[in-house]
């Protein structure tokens, strides 16, 4: 039996989580206000458990935690925020404060006690909050979403931010594996350094080890002047290495030995510099594939791979594909000469169907074609023509994202892309979703199962 904390302005709420808490064998302290709970917890032994609103009258669930986070007493307390609207801005920063988890209300009677069984079996010590920055500005990177998927990245976020551990983000291109290293920076301790982004892809093998180490003068032809690399611009914030895949094996070498060591030499010169930098590494492709084919090194990988983060793919966030579009026209709309545009409703019904291979880019970019073209200020599923125009799409062409895939990697995808599409057309009725994609009910079950599906469709 343990003793839990509710912290809830909403009556009705609290005094039904009471309810259901006692029912589950535990013991209950409720308060209406943060500042409330403080001055119980001066009197009263340390819970096991908090449950905290995120909005309340006075100080806001966030400053609340952070006030819990600076009593040596309640630091390890597990603290589960609780929120009627989830955004990016307060998932992050309930989890880099030390939040155990992060819910969106209303939360059934099996979400509360499975949480418990796994808060109070593992005992797990929350990490102190330690220093952090400021909560974004506008204009700032976010990562949008308020689907499951991109609600556990954003939690992930939220825990790697209180740490300086190495970060590799994994996804397809066009996900936002680049914002999603500017939001970690901004919500880790170091936000107020430098974050300096490479792309690997991008710059010829023979530059790179200058590019990311720097050189001295006279290194080799055309090197008149000592050059800085990235990494020293980097000192004290964050290095991101987009497309870390592309980079040469010779060049992966030296930088497992900067990865150890935490030390460059500019190419050309015998100066050994110390460098204080958070490495965010990021790829579109198969690193643990391209170890078995000897492209990249395990070591390496390893050293990369401290904290995992897989951007998912825009096909399985259809939640978010509407509040993304209107986020993009809300973005077209910023200029003072632009009129702010809405999508039709057979406009909105058209964007979840599609498949978008290019995810949140080619999203990013329908939006502002459409948005430049259309006539007036409601867009139609007309304006979108472009997208399924197959005219100038012959039935045989791959589409983008599918060309390098090995086929049972393409055959899956596509798979899952069908099956999503049809019960999100059929607002999750499965029955109706297998008609659609001429299969039985059970044989839709099966597709699903062997997809990963069952749970999250």
């Amino acid at each position: 039996m343990a003793n839990i904390l509710i912290i809830d302005d909403d009556d009705a709420f609290r005094e039904g989580l009471v309810e259901t808490v006692q029912d589950l064998g535990h013991t209950t302290l409720a308060a209406r206000s943060g500042e409330d709970a403080l001055e119980r917890l001066r009197v009263t032994p340390p819970p096991d458990c908090i449950f905290l609103d995120f909005r309340l009258p006075g100080a806001d669930g966030l400053a609340v935690l952070e006030s819990l986070r600076g009593i040596a007493s309640l630091r390890t307390v597990p603290v589960v925020m609780l929120t009627a609207h989830a955004t990016s801005d307060n998932t992050i920063g309930a989890m880099r404060l030390g939040a155990f988890e992060h819910l969106t209300k209303p939360v059934g009677r099996e979400d509360i006690a499975a949480l418990l069984e796994r808060i109070l079996s593992t005992h797990a010590d929350a990490p102190d909050a330690g220093a952090f920055s400021d909560e974004a500005q506008p204009g700032e990177p976010r990562l949008l979403g308020v689907s499951e998927a991109m609600r556990d990245v954003q939690k992930r976020i939220g825990r790697a931010a209180g740490t300086s551990s190495t970060v590799l983000i994994t996804g397809e291109t066009g996900t936002g594996k680049e914002v999603a290293a500017r939001v970690l920076h901004l919500a880790s301790a170091r936000a107020a350094g430098p974050f300096v982004a490479v792309n690997c892809a991008a710059i010829p093998d023979e530059l790179l080890e200058s590019e990311l180490f720097g050189h001295g003068k006279g290194a080799f032809t055309g090197a008149h002047a000592e050059r800085r690399g990235r990494f020293e611009a980097a000192h004290g914030g964050t290095l991101f290495l987009d497309e870390v895949g592309d980079m040469p094996l010779a060049m992966q070498a030296k930088l497992l030995r900067v990865l150890q060591e935490r030390q460059i030499t500019p190419l050309g010169t015998n100066r050994v510099v110390d460098v204080d930098v958070r490495v965010v590494a990021a790829t579109h492709r198969d690193l643990n594939r391209m170890v078995s084919a000897g492209t990249f090194r395990q070591d390496l990988l390893y050293r990369l791979n401290v904290i995992p983060l897989d951007m998912p793919p825009l096909r399985e966030r259809v939640a978010d594909i509407l509040p993304l579009a209107e986020h993009f026209l809300s973005m077209l709309a910023s200029s003072p000469d632009a009129a702010r545009k809405h999508l039709s409703a057979d406009a909105q019904r058209l964007l979840v169907t599609l498949a978008w291979p290019g995810n949140v880019r080619e999203l990013a970019n329908a939006m502002e074609r459409a948005s430049a073209l259309a006539p007036g200020p409601l867009l139609t599923r007309d304006d979108f023509a472009f997208l399924f125009d197959t005219a100038i799409a012959p039935a045989d062409t791959i589409p983008s994202g599918f060309a390098e895939l090995p086929l049972g990697e393409a055959v899956e995808r596509l798979e899952r892309a069908m099956i999503l599409r049809a019960l999100a057309l059929t607002n999750g009725n499965r029955a109706e979703a297998a008609r659609r994609l001429g299969i039985s009910r059970q044989s839709l079950y099966t597709r699903m199962a062997s997809l990963g599906l069952s749970d999250s469709a």
